[in-house]
């Protein structure tokens, strides 16, 4: 494992940027990325649109190994490069900032009042294949829709399973069980969800961690046992579809934890703007979600 990372994720200051949607979910970041559906054909060219605006974020001089701890990534922008590097090389040799992959392959049915992970074929040589870009960890993600105790206790079960395939061969995993903030009861579902986790955090061994990334907690100090954890590197916090103005205000309150966001992330962006006024209006938003996560 790179201690160089392993420091910088645990111990350094700013944000995890999540650059990881995946083909459900790329449409929708096209669209708001102000590119239509009508204006390119099937996936290939849709996937070869989302690495160009990936690219114009990451090459941006804006997104910074100072502010930006880790970024995560869609397996095929893994797959692809940015000037003439391995996307995870670039991040880690050119900005400083340590990469992580996505590896679950989307939600399940609801079931129980959750949504599980699909299965994950072909994890072990994914694994593999992250550990030759020099890929320091993934992250998988789960859904709580309800306050269903037996869903949420599979949630992070299955999550748990997953971690311990990823902590043998080498890499550090973001445990994502997101409690969708429309849950009737999220509060509620955050207390199960917490209890849920202490048990299997108190279960790993001394000499294995993860990252936690959460959803944003109805109270403010609704992480604070699992930020005191000593098998949590880190607790990160999901936007989850709040606006970004929300996001921020809601991650000011909650101390201690840092932002892992997405579509607050890139709120505003546009393939239409030119390159200052994009460089201009992801500075100010990586500089706010900064400011936030450093409370």
């Amino acid at each position: 494992m790179n201690q160089e990372m392993l420091a910088k994720v645990s111990t350094g200051a700013g944000f995890i940027a999540a650059l990881d949607q995946s083909g459900g979910s790329t449409p929708g970041a096209l669209r708001r990325y102000g590119i239509e559906e009508d204006s390119y054909s099937g996936e290939e060219e849709m996937f070869d649109l989302v690495h160009q605006m990936r690219t114009r974020i990451i090459t941006s001089p804006v997104f910074d190994g100072e502010r930006i701890l880790a970024a995560i990534l869609f397996e095929q922008t893994m797959d692809r490069e940015i000037d003439g590097l391995g996307s995870a090389e670039y991040l880690w040799q050119r900005k400083h900032i340590v990469p992580f992959l996505k590896v679950d392959k989307g939600l399940a049915e609801p079931a129980d009042g959750v949504r599980l992970m699909k299965p994950v074929p072909g994890l072990d040589a994914l694994l593999e294949r992250a550990l030759s870009h020099g890929v320091f960890g993934t992250k998988m993600r789960s859904l709580v829709l309800e306050a269903d105790p037996a869903g949420i206790d599979a949630v992070v079960d299955q999550q748990f399973e997953l971690a311990g395939r990823i902590l043998d061969a080498g890499l550090v995993p973001i445990v994502e069980p997101e409690v969708d903030i429309h849950c009737p009861q999220k509060a509620t579902a955050e207390e199960l969800l917490e209890r849920a986790l202490l048990v299997h955090l108190d279960a790993l061994a001394e000499d294995r961690s993860v990252v936690l990334k959460l959803t944003l907690p109805e109270a403010d100090d609704g992480h604070r046992r699992l930020l005191a954890h000593p098998r949590v590197l880190r607790v990160a916090a999901l936007s989850g579809g709040y606006s970004r103005e929300e996001a921020v205000e809601r991650l000011r309150r909650a101390e201690g934890v840092i932002a892992s966001f997405s579509r607050a992330l890139t709120e505003g962006l546009s393939a239409q703007m030119s390159q200052a006024e994009f460089d201009a209006a992801l500075d100010a938003s990586i500089e706010a979600i900064r400011a936030a996560s450093a409370t």
